[in-house]
């Protein structure tokens, strides 16, 4: 698979003060896909604006033709299948049939506890794996079939209906993120693509070598995944959403950086670079310019 370039735009200005404009012009410097965070809002972002990623990427398919738009990531930490389904379709719908939907089982962050009776701790790991787990082939079914109706332990459906589905057939693709192995079986199982961010236990004091061998192994162990269900890795997207590896802001320092970061994710397999959309005095601060060329000649450099 020949690599894609696509970009984050947090949604956090105001659709008539910048927030149209940004995803217009995401279109204009040809990125394969946009996504949005799904969340009720982010860490350094939690007492700015923000706003919801479904409505958000409504409007975006309203002023784009070509661009795909998607979720990096949803979760269960505020979602539930069944109205999460209907909202997908109808998105799929006005889209023309653009949208992926990256799906993660969420973290701790303060907007996991945000549903959740005040006291009450965040779920654990293995709690969240445990949602997750049923989270995401409910959905599945959700997403494909015209009525479902399921029992679980965490989410129930009683004739949920979803007439017409997808526009993208069967249904439109997940986007799977995860690095743990019952995630990894999830994203074999039901996933387009699989998305990472590399070992966040290398963030703060790893190196930029350290980070490849541990997302060589990710890679390994998703095609382990897949070869122990009968599926080739090959056919699957992915994903690397840049800015939490320790060479966190070396890809955009530069168009040069850029194609040398690009060139050795690419050896390791990955499909798909993910690129922040900068943002003035914040985690994700970078010259626009230096964005732009390498919107428009990272790729071409890379051939």
């Amino acid at each position: 698979m020949s690599l894609r370039l696509s970009t984050v735009i947090l949604p956090y200005r105001r659709w008539n003060e910048g927030g149209r404009s940004a995803w217009t012009r995401a279109e204009q410097l040809g990125f394969h896909t946009a996504y949005t965070y799904d969340h009720l809002s982010w860490r350094s972002f939690r007492d700015g604006p923000w706003f919801g990623a479904i409505p958000t990427l409504t409007a975006a398919a309203s002023v784009t033709e070509r661009l795909r738009l998607g979720t990096l990531v949803t979760s269960p930490n505020f979602r539930h299948p069944v109205t999460l389904a209907k909202e997908l379709i109808s998105l799929d719908d006005i889209s023309g049939g653009r949208i992926t939907l990256g799906i993660g089982a969420g973290g701790n962050g303060f907007d996991a506890t945000t549903l959740l009776p005040s006291g009450q701790e965040p779920w654990t790991p293995r709690e969240r794996a445990d949602r997750f787990a049923e989270f995401v082939p409910l959905l599945d079914r959700l997403l494909t079939e015209d009525s479902v109706s399921q029992d679980g332990t965490f989410y129930s459906a009683q004739e949920a209906r979803n007439i017409p589905g997808c526009v993208q057939r069967p249904r439109l693709p997940f986007a799977v993120a995860a690095t743990g192995p019952r995630g990894l079986k999830l994203a074999a199982r039901h996933g387009q693509a699989w998305v990472t961010t590399g070992d966040p236990k290398l963030y703060e004091t790893g190196t930029p070598e350290q980070s490849v061998e541990a997302l060589r192994g990710q890679v390994e162990k998703l095609s382990a995944a897949c070869a122990a269900i009968g599926r080739d890795v090959a056919g699957m997207e992915k994903v690397l959403l840049t800015g939490f590896t320790p060479d966190r802001g070396r890809p955009l320092e530069s168009l040069d950086a850029f194609v040398d970061f690009a060139g050795r994710h690419q050896e390791l397999g990955f499909t798909e670079i993910v690129l922040h959309w900068p943002i003035p005095d914040s985690v994700f601060a970078a010259d626009e310019k230096v964005f732009e060329d390498i919107a428009m000649e990272g790729l071409a450099q890379l051939a």
